[in-house]
């Protein structure tokens, strides 16, 4: 009775471990003895973006990699988040113990730092790799692989986090499956066209490296070793893995680390136990596959999963390169609920605007941006380009055919409706940087032609576009801090000279003699506490007018670390206005829109006769701009000459706080998420 009870505990025990560890994929009898039992592959992840629809980010290449191994591999897999890895040295010694292959997705964040739930993964593997009590063959049984995903153009920084991963795990012993993916985002400069390119290449290899039998000594003479092999050349001090075997076009251009013979899944010393330094590696890779034009026609800005994410959001896109969005406030006017805070500081209808960029691809990545990082970066225009025409043309048909979906809809007014199909004004902001596309004076006088009044916004990151640039009717620059250090933390730009290019930007604004903005994004904990410092930028650019804005939470989406504690009150924001009016006295506070959160500075040349004049006379406007492309610019005008009376509703102080009194004030009563876009 005794042994039967033991024999069926151990019969219930051995039921159990297979369905534990064998679970998920078609098994067979014969597998019990040709498959290790803790064979397992392990797929761990860092994302900055924990928002699904939001593709390009490591989880969703984890999660792809998870479907598809459980589906097609005999063996168990299991998917984790770095945030869920408590104690690392526990986890990465129970890999290593039971022999598991360890494939690790992870981006590189702002100043080469790992994401925030993978830093305490990383700063043990620094502290373990560089201790001398811990063993050299610590991870000897563990296998692995690394999928970076990064950007060329932060050039030494490119992928760091992912060649630091992979030097740790080196160093401690662990075995390369494959070479370490640095997947480029710059579409432009990538071999594949992309990380998602990268990721279809890398997940073809990881299979057929998983389904071949691994080797623990290469075929080299010397001992085996688990750390570098014995097929490298030598860059300055360091090892350098050499792919000369590799008769493989494109893999002689794959951004890697390792040499990816299919055979090597570990290799063994050379003699030499230097590590290449990050920054040498870095430069390295700069010299090497990621930084190399790829051959051919230039590639298309927005790839396939792009397209889907921004057309998921909303986007209408045009061509290869330019976008369309109906904002939130356009929608809002149809129903007769009020205008964007643009129509109570300059009169613009907000049903008749139409909000579009030529250019989807920015250079920065602002912590506040609403679109969370989900649209492509550049610091210059190396994409198949689009004529104006064909852009213009698109945005406003798309645009027209948003507005039509609304005949019919509830509470929309037919007035309105009828005056959205004939638009008046452009937003050229959106998303990215419309000033980077090639044509973009082509695309604003093609507008100017049908009587459409042109908004444009800059990131000022391109002082030269911005002096070459023909009349807008308002042009903006955002500025979104007032020291380097600020700017830098906020703003998160890709260029190494952004501080300069944003001086300069400010400065030959000064020279543009239109309308001319300055935006500041007010962000608690990061600006609002740089008062002396924005007067002195408003003394650089002279504007005719400063808006000031507190920044709108658009949710957590992983890409930055705002939460609500980041947004100033309403009263925070006009308390700043205050004490930065105090320090420039050729402005004042003019007009407020208290459901923005937004005040707007002018300056006092635009009170004429005690009354604001902050509004915009359009017809006015393309009676100048015409004169001034008839005469090649001959003749110019300022500002002053095409202004007109601000209503007495918009100008700060009113009981109105901005709202149009022809419209009537709606009050959401449900708690269902809303789209917080618009420009």
């Amino acid at each position: 009775m005794t042994v039967d009870l033991y024999l069926l505990t151990a019969g219930s025990a051995l039921t159990g471990l297979i369905f534990y560890y064998f679970g998920g994929a078609e098994w067979t009898f014969w597998h019990l003895f040709t498959v290790p039992l803790f064979t397992l592959v392990f797929v761990i992840f860092s994302s900055l973006s924990v928002i699904k629809r939001f593709v390009r980010n490591s989880r969703t290449f984890a999660q792809s990699t998870y479907d598809k191994l459980s589906k097609d591999l005999n063996r168990q897999v299991i998917i984790q988040d770095f945030n869920d890895v408590t104690d690392p040295e526990e986890f990465l010694q129970t890999q290593a113990k039971n022999q598991r292959t360890l494939l690790v997705f992870i981006p590189t964040y702002e100043d080469a730092t790992p994401p925030p739930s993978a830093k305490w993964f990383l700063l043990h593997l620094q502290e373990a790799a560089t201790d001398f009590r811990v063993s050299k063959g610590e991870l000897e049984k563990l296998t692995y692989a690394i999928f970076g995903c990064g950007n060329s153009l932060y050039f030494e920084n490119f992928n760091k986090v992912a060649k630091e991963v992979d030097r740790c795990l080196s160093e401690l012993g662990a075995k390369r499956l494959l070479p370490t993916e640095l997947a480029d985002e710059n579409t432009a400069k990538s071999i594949y066209g992309g990380q998602e390119g990268h990721y279809s290449k890398w997940s073809s290899k990881l299979k057929s490296a998983l389904e071949t039998p691994k080797t623990e000594k290469c075929d080299c003479s010397n001992d085996t070793s688990t750390t570098t092999c014995c097929k490298t050349v030598t860059n300055g001090d360091h090892s350098i893995k050499n792919d000369d075997n590799n008769n493989d076009e494109d893999e002689e251009e794959e951004p890697r680390i390792e040499s990816d013979d299919d055979d090597e899944a570990g290799g063994c010393k050379d003699g030499n136990d230097d590590i290449i330094d990050l920054e040498d590696m870095g430069e390295y890779m700069e010299n090497s596959s990621p930084t190399k034009t790829p051959k051919g026609p230039p590639k298309e800005m927005v790839t396939p999963l792009i397209r889907k994410s921004l057309e998921k959001q909303g986007y209408k896109l045009i061509g290869s390169h330019s976008g369309v969005k109906l904002c939130r406030w356009t929608k809002s006017m149809l129903r007769g609920r009020g205008g964007c805070y643009k129509h109570t500081f300059y009169g613009i209808e907000s049903h008749r605007c139409m909000e579009t960029t030529p250019s989807l691809a920015c250079a920065n990545k602002c912590v506040f941006c609403w679109r969370h990082h989900s649209n492509p970066v550049g610091t210059s225009w190396q994409w198949k380009t689009d004529d104006a025409k064909t852009v213009t043309q698109g945005a406003i048909d798309n645009h027209y055919k948003m507005i039509n979906t609304f005949k019919g809809v509830p509470g929309v007014l037919p007035a309105r409706l009828a005056e959205g199909m004939k638009i008046r004004h452009c937003a050229l902001s959106l998303v990215g940087e419309p000033i980077m596309y090639p044509h973009i004076n082509e695309l604003i006088e093609i507008l100017h032609s049908k009587q459409i009044s042109s908004f444009l916004v800059t990131n000022a990151q391109f002082p030269d576009e911005i002096r070459t640039l023909q009349p807008v009717t308002q042009l903006y620059v955002s500025v979104d801090a007032a020291t380097k250090e600020s700017l830098k933390k906020i703003d998160r730009p890709l260029f190494r000279d952004f501080w300069e290019r944003f001086l300069a930007c400010l400065r030959a604004l000064k020279d543009k003699g239109q309308r001319t903005v300055y935006r500041l994004t007010l962000v608690k904990g990061f600006n609002t506490e740089e008062i002396e410092q924005y007067a002195k930028l408003v003394e650089l650019g002279d504007p005719d007018f400063i808006e000031v804005k507190g920044v709108t939470y658009c949710g957590d989406s992983g890409a930055s670390s705002l939460t609500m504690a980041n947004v100033p009150w309403h009263e925070e924001v006009v308390t700043f206005v205050q004490a930065l009016c105090e320090r420039l006295p050729q402005y004042e506070v003019a007009c407020e829109h208290e459901h923005s959160n937004c005040l707007l500075l002018a300056n006092t040349k635009f009170r004429v006769d005690g009354k604001w004049h902050t509004w915009i006379d359009y017809d006015r406007f393309q009676e100048l701009v015409a004169r001034h492309k008839a005469t090649s610019g001959a003749e110019t005008f300022t500002s002053l000459e095409y202004m007109a009376a601000t209503p007495d509703w918009a100008v700060v102080g009113a009981n109105e706080r901005g709202f149009d009194p022809s419209d009537t004030r709606w009050h959401r009563k449900s708690t269902a998420k809303k789209d917080l876009s618009g420009c």
